[in-house]
């Protein structure tokens, strides 16, 4: 345990020791480059504060790009933090001047890149391990990888590319920060109602406790909201009742919202719960009774509406892999004593974990290190069959972009059965892991009209009269009649009946949108990164990469849409561009758009379009976020980089405020990219107020809304 202060002192006076000397070297300096990876080790050592270790040994690394330790650690310490597809440059470095530094570099390489998306250049690396690998079977050094293990990256960089171009259409929306922070939050849980969250944070502000683990980050605490109307409050502690002074995190809800388990480390991790009281306080924690625990660790866990069947995870023995997934029923009196594992069909040789089993008992969602994942822990969900005979369907990935290449478990659903709720690292996020809403696409598609052939004209069967009764046989007493031999005519032939002919279904083809991304001066192709998905409902769009900086976009939406699309590369200024699509029809479509990219030189100005304020403040809005966080990614990637941030208003209200209002907007981007770890010295920042209007302000929509912006302007680099 340390103290948060004493962790920040010891950072900052090194900080002021070498900073002023950082910032004036714009060359490589080998002695600075030591003494920064020194105090990156020591940071380490003493702190286990990983995210401060990076910051320092990534100043180290790019002072002395042949410093190969210092990139390597850099890279190593990206991978385990946050911004894993940043960690490629560093490896590269060490590859490009020693690529036998050590026997796995390969294998870093790919899994950077594989986080990264770049599935392509992944399996690339990932193969010239193998190759390696294969080359020196008998390798058995700390630093070697197993050819199953690279055999299964490969696979999951394959289903990978399968998913990302065939995204499953599902909105994906950050909660905002009225429930994120710029720490970790984590593990949401809702009642039936939807009303009231419990999730599980490691923020500063209401932590139960002043210090830091060791890791120099806040304990875990579990923190609640409830909605006023359709918005969340701010959320809040849940109490001493159930936080103590150090790790506490919340599993699941029980359905009536008057149960919550909670995940403690006792015992190697062990399964408690609390009971909501009357006046709406939870009781003491207590351990789960019965058989669920033991002196294994029990991780997660979930209960049935009718509270009969209880569903957890836990890395017993006896298990298929490392954890799997457990189902636990109550006995006659009531308690918790019959455990059994829910088999082949849900849990594999990998690991398993955080089941959700939904409010009618039928469906289960969990997260799973195999079957046909991306990487990481991947979501899946699977219909029960037979609760007695414990029989599954067999388990379907909730595929792209729920799933990513990192870790992705913990979700939990809703009564309605259409909305769920998780945490994730995305490009919007408010700071590490956010919690997300996932609801399905509400877009109905617009079926055009084909006009179908008329069914042809029945024809009226023909009258078949019923057969004649043959008159009974005359007893032997009566003479006999003679008559005439009578003709039998066959039936008529009946034709069958018709089937009227269906309106034949209208084809529609999914436009292709084909972006180009190309050096803006030179003209030469970029291999950029580009993502686009539905302006207002986060719906990703199905990418296919090309090559040559061509990236084929496939749109099924058959309503005219506003779409996002992003455009990064290192060494060049990133877009965020609105473009308009029309919908799909019956007609083929395909839309070539070239994109531009302007080089990070001096003079270079771009308007940050998409961060919103507040009305009269400078608190930024949660879609800002998107936008910020590509700056930090750009800042990150270009080291040598200062900028100017220049806050603009319109010309409503009086100049002075104005002015002040600017500044405050501008400083409030700087401090934003400094508690990411941006040297404080690289930016600068400026108030123009509405001296520099883009526009008239004579008109909102064409004039002060575009003069109402935050530009960067381009220092040094």
């Amino acid at each position: 345990m340390y103290n948060l202060s004493r962790v920040l002192i010891l950072i900052s006076a090194f900080s002021l020791l070498v900073g002023l000397k950082t910032l004036l070297a714009q060359e490589q300096d080998k002695e600075l480059a030591k003494e920064y990876a020194l105090q990156a080790e020591l940071t380490l050592a003493e702190t286990k504060a990983e995210d401060d270790a990076r910051d320092i040994m990534v100043l180290a690394a790019n002072l002395d790009t042949t410093f190969v330790k210092a990139n390597f650690e850099a890279g190593r310490l990206y991978m385990v933090t946050v911004g894993k597809e940043l960690a490629v440059k560093y490896f590269l470095r060490v590859y490009r001047q020693d690529p036998d530094y050590r026997f796995d570099l390969e294998f870093w390489i790919g899994s950077s890149y594989h986080l990264g998306l770049q599935f392509d250049k992944a399996i690339t690396y990932y193969t010239l391990y193998k190759n390696k690998l294969a080359k020196k079977g008998n390798y058995q050094g700390k630093d070697k990888v197993d050819m199953k293990e690279v055999d299964r990256r490969i696979l999951e960089c394959n289903n990978g590319k399968e998913f990302v171009a065939n995204p499953k259409p599902f909105s994906i929306v950050n909660l905002g920060r009225e429930i994120n922070s710029e720490f970790e939050d984590y593990a949401p849980v809702l009642n039936a109602s939807e009303d009231e969250i419990i999730f599980t944070t490691r923020r500063r502000d209401g932590n139960t406790y002043e210090n830091v683990a060791d890791d120099n980050k806040p304990y875990e605490d579990i923190f609640t909201s409830t909605k006023n109307g359709a918005n969340w409050q701010r959320a809040k502690n849940i109490g001493p009742s159930i936080n103590t002074r150090f790790f506490d995190s919340n599993l699941a809800f029980s359905p009536d919202g008057n149960m919550l388990f909670i995940y403690k480390d006792e015992g190697l991790g062990d399964i408690f719960f609390s009971e909501r009281q009357k006046d709406g306080s939870w009781s003491p924690v207590e351990a789960l009774p019965g058989v669920i625990n033991s002196s294994y660790r029990e991780s997660s866990v979930s209960i049935t509406n009718d509270g009969e069947r209880l569903y957890f995870a836990s890395d017993r023995p006896g298990g298929l892999g490392g954890s799997d997934i457990y189902v636990c029923t109550k006995d006659s009196r009531g308690e918790w004593s019959k455990v059994k594992n829910l088999g082949p069909t849900i849990n594999t040789e990998y690991d398993e974990d955080g089941p959700y089993i939904d409010y009618d008992g039928k469906i289960l969602y969990f997260s799973s290190k195999g079957r046909n994942g991306m990487g990481g822990f991947d979501i899946f969900k699977s219909n029960l069959i037979n609760a007695e005979k414990n029989e599954w369907a067999d388990p379907e990935n909730m595929g792209y972009p729920i799933n990513t290449p990192d870790y992705d478990v913990f979700i939990s659903g809703t009564k309605s059965g259409n909305k769920w709720y998780y945490s994730s690292v995305r490009e919007d996020g408010l700071g590490y892991s956010d919690i997300y809403m996932i609801t399905p696409s509400q877009e109905e598609p617009k079926k055009p009209t084909v006009a179908a052939k008329e069914p042809e004209p029945v024809k009226p069967e023909p009258v078949v009269e019923a057969p004649k009764e043959t008159p009974k046989e005359t007893p032997k007493e009566t003479p006999p009649v003679v008559t005439a031999p009578v003709e039998v005519k066959p039936e008529p032939k009946v034709e069958p009946k018709p089937e009227p002919k269906k309106p034949e279904k209208p084809v529609v083809f999914p436009i292709k949108y084909i972006v180009k991304v190309i050096d803006a001066e030179s003209k030469n192709p970029l291999e950029a990164k580009v993502r686009m998905q539905g302006l207002k409902d986060k719906v990703m769009v199905g990418a296919v990469e090309q090559g040559g900086g061509v990236i084929e976009f496939t749109i099924t939406s058959t309503a005219a849409k506003d779409y996002r699309l992003s455009v990064e590369q290192e060494g060049f200024v990133f877009q965020n561009l609105t473009v308009k699509v029309p919908g799909a029809t019956t007609k083929e479509n395909t839309i070539t758009k070239t994109i531009e990219m302007r080089k990070l030189v001096v003079g270079v100005v771009s308007i940050l379009r998409n961060i919103y304020f507040d009305v009269d403040k400078a608190t930024f809005k949660t879609e800002s976020y998107g936008e910020l966080n590509k700056l930090e990614t750009m800042m990150k990637q270009n080291t040598n980089l200062q900028v100017e941030i220049g806050g603009h208003t319109d010309s409503y209200g009086d100049n002075m405020s104005n002015k002040i209002l600017s500044e405050r907007r501008a400083n409030a981007v700087k401090s934003f990219l400094t508690s990411k770890g941006i040297d404080t010295r690289r930016i600068k920042t400026v108030g123009y107020g509405e001296s520099k209007p883009l526009a008239s302000n004579d008109d909102e929509l064409e004039g002060r809304q575009f003069n109402r912006r935050v530009e960067f302007k381009v220092l040094s680099n």
